[in-house]
């Protein structure tokens, strides 16, 4: 097999460029594309921040064929002040400006290690300040209303002076608070039973665009500035927080065998309508925050009626179609969220309540506007608080986000590409191109799409077609290059309208090669986008088995890139140049002798592993998660760059001991009595001691001056819990436990269960109690199909 090499690390054009491909080599033909299985995707995120790319203070310089932008692949012919575009080859002129280039004098994007750039744009549309509108169900218990209060009032202090807020609470009723009267409270109420059209709401809202004169300017309705008003106005500083101070739970009685009238929906449509009247469109980042405790039970876009006889619809009531309230919330909520869309504003969601809260029916809010989500158990836990404040963290703190707004991406690929879909955090455009494909994955049937809101991780999966007949690579002599240009245009959060240009370059190579294919296949991004695909197709395709179509795609995935004899499972050999210890350990019963017999290629030796965990997960098995709990992983899913992604469903683990740090495999095998654990699983992180070292601990050891490196072993996993928690959104839930407690099935959970109670002979000092097979038993399963014809 060759000198023992290390795996490809395609991390370096994510930190460059901030985008990833499944695979780096690309078949110049449909049908060996085909072959590949996993999908031919971009992972790219539009916004990452990017310490060396320039900031350029000009527009840039489009194709005027296709539209693609000047970029350091083109050809340039400096003497007639010529340029090639390398996506569609059209000759194009430099505009006058340029006409000092040469090269000794290059512009920046033509700079080789410039092949992402962003530029500043004149804008279009007079600036506006930021915008807030607070969204506050009243509907809770009073310590719930007080805690989210409390929130609230905090991140109003972190606030620029200059953003414009609003509030709307919402119980029974819905009661739009306007902050421009001093007198006293007033508020426009809204009744929760009725239907309302947005027109309706404007109009006894009095915010009716009045005509302008003619060669004036659009003015929104005057008396729209009494509902949303700047921060720094006196009048709205004292109201918003005396409205805040004296606000009580919902006075609507409830009776013991009823739940609390709430009318989520109308304050929904309520908030859309005045936001959409009072904040001229396109003008500023304007966000909808909706704080909820519990399901909506009045008017539209109820999930559940009042009387506690009724249970919360599950997974299995949506499977069998017998969530009555379920179709008719799931329509308006995606009709709410396509009026978000039209509008450029933002929808986030703060879903506090032990109980389901309806956000399985308000994903589409969340997702099609790119907004923040964040579900858990109380407004009174860490995880609400921290994340709340993490959105208004200025720029330069730790856990700065970079929102911006007002986004769109597009995409324009080379000759023989096409464009099958997104799947992210985005809404489709309906411009068409000739690189569109026929066959829709996700958000398809267009090039561009359009991101309300877009913060430093936004992460967006591109799923390609080729369609190239494979004929003339041989006779080129050598492997030409294929190009793609990812074209976002954006409002930065300083307000200036900026253009975001990526493009980047592969390699064409004959398909029918697999030992060069294997060599650009990217294991850590195909497993992300696998788990947004096979979510997607779990939303969107009826009787879908996920389960089944992991192991499909992994089988033919092994049969496609193995060396094997037909029906001999010992002969099965796939392309691999290095054994890692988990590897052995994975394969370790086939021939205890002679390790070497059974090899994967480096770039493939996790992605079993991979499947194997992402099967077991919460995106695939749902049963124990309710339907909002689903939803909210899913839509993080599909937000996040892929390393996160990855630990969502294979979780990090690393060992602190008296020995030193070092990773663990991800095995029962690796609980030591003497030992800590941290798990990183995205949601959660887990600091596990061992049962030696919770004694020690129980006992004062730390205390003590002579057992200072106890101490330290103690400290250090709990300040990189910390440190990971400070870096992300949403905060994660910190668990602290020890073997055999309670809460130590955050970790065991995760961990593959190679000793159980059916094991002769645990090699553990801990075993999993469950039925599931384990990693050793899939990939002997896995072996066995792979061989077969």
């Amino acid at each position: 097999m060759g000198d023992m090499q290390a795996a490809a690390d395609w991390s370096q054009p994510e930190e460059t460029d901030g985008i990833r491909l499944t695979w780096n080599l690309w078949p110049n033909s449909k049908l060996e594309a085909t072959k590949c299985v996993i999908p031919f995707a971009a992972m790219y995120t539009p916004n990452k921040r990017l310490p060396n790319m320039p900031v350029l203070p000009y527009e840039p310089v489009p194709c005027k064929q296709c539209g693609a932008i000047l970029n350091p692949y083109a050809s340039v012919d400096y003497y007639a002040k010529i340029w090639v575009c390398p996506i569609c080859y059209t000759r194009c002129h430099f505009p006058p400006h340029y006409q000092g280039i040469s090269e000794q004098n290059v512009p920046a994007e033509l700079f080789p290690q410039y092949t992402t750039v962003e530029y500043t744009l004149n804008r279009t549309v007079p600036p506006h300040p930021p915008t807030y509108l607070f969204v506050v169900d009243t509907a809770v218990a009073e310590d719930e209303l007080h805690a989210c209060k409390t929130a609230i009032t905090q991140v109003l202090q972190m606030i620029p002076e200059e953003s414009h807020v609003g509030l709307i609470t919402f119980g029974m009723h819905v009661h739009v608070h306007e902050l421009g009267f001093s007198e006293c409270s007033k508020a426009f109420v809204f009744r929760g039973s009725k239907e309302y059209t947005s027109a309706q709401v404007v109009d006894q809202l009095g915010l009716r665009p009045t005509a302008p004169r003619p060669g004036a300017p659009v003015q929104q309705g005057g008396s729209g500035r009494q509902f949303i008003l700047p921060l720094a106005d006196t009048n709205c500083d004292t109201s918003i927080n005396n409205v805040l101070g004296d606000l009580q739970r919902d006075a609507y009685p409830v009776s013991s065998d009823q739940r609390p009238a709430r009318c989520t929906g109308i304050a929904m449509q309520v908030a859309e309508a005045l936001m959409s009247a009072s904040v001229p469109p396109g003008s500023c980042m304007a966000r909808i925050m909706l704080f909820t405790g519990g399901p909506c039970t009045e008017g539209l876009g109820k999930v559940i009626g009042r009387d506690l006889t009724e249970e919360i619809r599950s997974h299995k009531d949506l499977a069998k179609d017998a969530a009555p309230h379920f179709r008719k919330a799931k329509k308006f909520y995606d009709g709410l969220a396509a009026e978000m869309v039209g509008h450029g504003h933002i929808c986030d969601v703060f879903s506090c309540a032990l109980d389901n809260t309806g956000l399985f029916e308000q994903k589409e809010m969340v997702q099609l506007t790119g907004g923040q989500c964040v579900l858990i158990d109380t407004f009174h836990n860490v995880v609400f608080k921290e994340s709340l404040k993490r959105m208004f963290a200025k720029e330069g703190e730790e856990g700065f986000l970079g929102m911006c707004s007002h986004a769109t991406l597009e995409v324009l690929p080379s000759r023989d590409i096409k464009i099958s879909g997104v799947l992210g955090h985005a809404a489709r455009s309906e411009k068409k191109s000739s690189s569109v494909a026929d066959t829709e994955v996700g958000l398809g049937g267009t090039s561009q799409w359009k991101l309300c809101g877009l913060d430093a991780d936004t992460t967006l999966g591109v799923l390609f077609e080729i369609t190239g007949s494979g004929a003339g690579l041989q006779e080129q002599g050598q492997a030409p290059q294929l190009f793609l240009q990812f074209i976002t245009r954006y409002m930065h959060w300083s307000g200036q309208m900026r253009c975001r240009v990526t493009t980047l370059t592969r390699y064409w190579t004959d398909g029918s090669n697999s030992a060069d294919l294997i060599n650009g296949f990217d294991q850590e991004t195909a497993a992300g986008l696998m788990a947004r695909l096979a979510t997607f197709k779990m939303e969107n395709e009826d009787d879908f088995d996920p389960t089944r179509f992991l192991d499909r795609s992994l089988i033919r995935l092994c049969q496609r890139f193995a060396e094997y004899r037909k029906d001999d499972p010992a002969s099965f050999m796939l392309h691999f140049d290095s054994i890692s210890t988990l590897a052995l350990r994975m394969f370790a019963e086939y021939r205890k002798d002679d390790p070497a017999s059974f090899m994967l290629h480096s770039n493939l030796q996790y992605f079993p592993q991979f499947m194997f965990n992402l099967r077991r997960s919460q995106f695939v098995q749902v049963f124990g998660f309710g339907p909002d709990e689903t939803a909210f992983f899913r839509l993080t899913l599909f937000k996040v760059p892929v390393l996160d992604a990855v630990a969502m469903f294979q979780p990090q683990l690393v060992s602190y001991s008296f020995q030193g740090v070092e990773p663990a495999l991800l095995d029962v095998s690796s609980i030591l009595p003497e030992r800590i654990l941290l798990l990183d699983a995205f949601f959660y992180v887990v600091v596990f001691h061992g049962t030696t070292v919770a004694q020690w601990r129980k006992e004062r050891y730390q205390d003590n001056p002579e057992h200072e490196a106890f101490k330290q072993l103690l400290a250090a996993p709990q300040e990189e819990a910390k440190t990971i928690a400070r870096r992300r959104f949403p905060v994660p839930k910190i668990v602290d436990c020890d073997q055999n407690g309670s809460q130590a099935r955050f970790l065991l959970a995760k961990l593959n269960p190679s000793a159980t109670y059916n094991t002769s002979t645990p090699m553990s000092s801990e075993v999993i109690m469950t039925d599931d097979v384990s990693l050793q038993v899939f990939t002997e399963h896995l072996k066995r199909l792979a061989v077969q014809s």
